[in-house]
């Protein structure tokens, strides 16, 4: 078994392997700045010595009133550039190419004075499931700024571009703003956003792609399903993913979820939970994806890529746990693994 190990290219995004780092967010920003700092540089170059073929850095916002917390990544502004640029660097003397998921939280904004969102519905949470313990009621967008917020998107994928990133992910699940757009059950508009579910999301793939080079790929992280009773399901995510697609998407990133309490829809947490839904992108779109989800095991990651669900799996929590999840599982499948030479002593 060796298929979780063999090069995966796309466009000109060439990977060593078929493993990525899913973006999961650190709140190590010092607050006004937005800006990585050591924290982050370590964080990701030890992934990328850990045999990484993909890092996707955390989800870093357009502006800094849409982040989850004052603690996470934004690149709003020009002088963001470097510190991204001193990582890139150094991710790539490893042969790991690293990509940027770019978003805006919307009315999940934690530490925004006014929140804003599709429109004014509140989210229900439960205090732990935040950082802060609570979220306030969102303020619905107006037309002109749902206009600005697009092309707030569109700058910061030039600054990603500038950075010399391989790759930008543009974060459309679990109950961000992009989400909050397609969803029945958060968007209720009365104007073309609200009238047409897939627009605001269609035009900001557009608004990216015009921006960053024709051989870069541009990847979308996608809820499946909603969790929330009355959510939407699975045929309404790949009518909206059919819409991005022809706007320019080349890659889905599938996880599920994400937009407020669970109920009876939400599938029990096994691992391998997401990747029929993985699956099921793949062959009604056409195109290339990443599962996520409890792939831990590097029996079942290897197996989600041999079974054709998928062309690449990312791994959450399990790199929290093992910096170095990439050379491990390469030597549990392949029994053989060639780390850097200065860890040969430990991993062989």
């Amino acid at each position: 078994m060796n298929n979780l190990f063999t090069p995966y290219s796309i466009k000109n995004l060439e990977l060593k392997n078929r493993i990525v780092m899913s973006p999961m967010c650190q709140y190590s920003v010092d607050k006004e700045d937005g800006a990585p700092n050591d924290w982050h540089f370590v964080h990701y170059v030890s992934r990328s010595v850990g045999g990484t073929g993909l890092i996707i850095m955390e989800m870093t916002s357009v502006t800094p009133e849409g982040r989850i917390t004052n603690g996470d990544l934004g690149l709003w502004s020009d002088h963001q550039i470097p510190e991204y640029q001193r990582i890139i660097n150094e991710i790539h003397k490893h042969g790991t190419k690293v990509g940027i998921q770019i978003a805006h939280a919307g009315r999940k904004a934690e530490d925004a004075t006014q929140p804003v969102g599709a429109s004014d519905i509140p989210v229900e949470v439960l205090p732990e499931e935040t950082m802060n313990g609570e979220l306030k009621p969102p303020r619905a967008l107006t037309t002109q700024e749902v206009q600005k917020i697009v092309q707030q998107f569109k700058e910061a994928t030039e600054r990603a571009v500038k950075a010399g990133f391989d790759t930008v992910e543009l974060h459309g699940a679990h109950g961000y703003l992009l989400h909050q757009f397609m969803s029945p059950s958060i968007n209720n508009r009365a104007d073309d956003y609200g009238k047409d579910l897939a627009l605001f999301g269609e035009e900001v793939v557009r608004a990216v792609k015009s921006v960053m080079p024709p051989t870069m790929p541009l990847i979308m992280r996608m809820s499946a399903i909603e969790y929330v009773d009355g959510g939407y399901n699975l045929s309404h995510s790949i009518k909206m993913a059919k819409r991005f697609k022809e706007a320019g998407v080349d890659l889905f990133h599938i996880s599920s979820g994400g937009e407020g309490p669970p109920g009876k829809s939400k599938p029990k947490n096994t691992p391998g939970y997401q990747v029929p839904f993985a699956r099921e992108f793949k062959e009604q779109l056409g195109l290339p994806v990443i599962a996520v989800g409890k792939l831990s095991h590097p029996a079942l990651a290897e197996a989600t890529i041999s079974n054709g669900d998928a062309e690449l799996v990312a791994i959450a929590r399990g790199m929290l746990n093992d910096p170095y999840w990439g050379l491990h599982a390469e030597k549990a499948l392949t029994h053989k693994v060639n780390p850097p030479f200065q860890y040969s002593r430990g991993i062989r």
